[in-house]
């Protein structure tokens, strides 16, 4: 269980104080697919920063499986998303000076995990998003839909509770984004992971669990997603 409480947001830029966030409240249970949606300047990325523990609320809490991640240090707020959060972003992030199989392994190799079980469980994560025969090549030889597939089962390899992904398909052609998003909910459906995604997409909210709209940084809706019959 995720829970947002009272959540706000601001920021000092010189004298003026810039309101992002304001009092957003949610809870968001485990194995949810939920979109976040928004103009740009809404506060999306900055709601997704903050479930992450990478910024701190101006107030309120960010909690996860009872834990309150704005009242751990810096260093435990970092092993605790190295260890139990997964990223996908909009530009990849691959590291262009390592391979595939290198990139995928790579967040189960900084959390101390053999070489042997980082390769094992990078391995497995690139079969399943059908890159099994590519493990030795580098990020510049690959299609922008086959770099976010690595950067899927990057995000996966640590085996995280809570996958985040910002605008994962805004980067792809129509085609290749809904692919790309067929096999990310696949998968962490498949997995049991919670996913939270911010997106401008309809289609990827309509195909979401639950659909959060933000505006001027209130939480405006709250909706639960009928799926669609016959």
């Amino acid at each position: 269980m995720i829970r947002l409480e009272n959540l706000s947001k601001t920021y000092r830029e010189g004298a003026e104080a810039r309101v992002v966030l304001r009092e957003i409240s949610v809870r968001i249970p485990d194995g949810e697919f939920v979109a976040i949606r928004g103009r740009s300047g809404s506060g999306k990325s900055t709601l997704l920063n903050l479930i992450a523990g990478i910024d701190l609320p101006s107030s309120g809490e960010v909690v996860i499986d009872d834990i309150c991640l704005n009242r751990l240090s810096a260093r435990d707020r970092t092993l605790y998303r190295r260890d139990h959060i997964g990223f996908v972003f909009q530009f990849f992030n691959l590291i262009p000076t390592l391979t595939v199989l290198e990139n995928a392994r790579l967040p189960a190799e900084l959390a101390g995990l053999p070489s042997a079980e980082a390769d094992r469980r990078a391995l497995e994560l690139l079969a399943r998003v059908g890159l099994c025969d590519r493990p030795r090549e580098f990020p510049d030889r690959l299609s922008g839909g086959e770099q976010q597939r690595v950067a899927i089962a990057r995000a996966l390899v640590q085996s995280p509770t809570v996958l985040l992904a910002d605008e994962p398909t805004g980067n792809l052609d129509r085609g290749t984004g809904e692919t790309v998003l067929a096999l990310l909910t696949e998968l962490t459906r498949q997995m049991g992971k919670t996913l939270i995604v911010v997106t401008h997409s309809r289609r990827i909210a309509e195909s979401a669990d639950r659909r959060l709209l933000l505006e001027d940084g209130r939480l405006i809706a709250d909706v639960e997603t009928i799926p669609a019959t016959g």
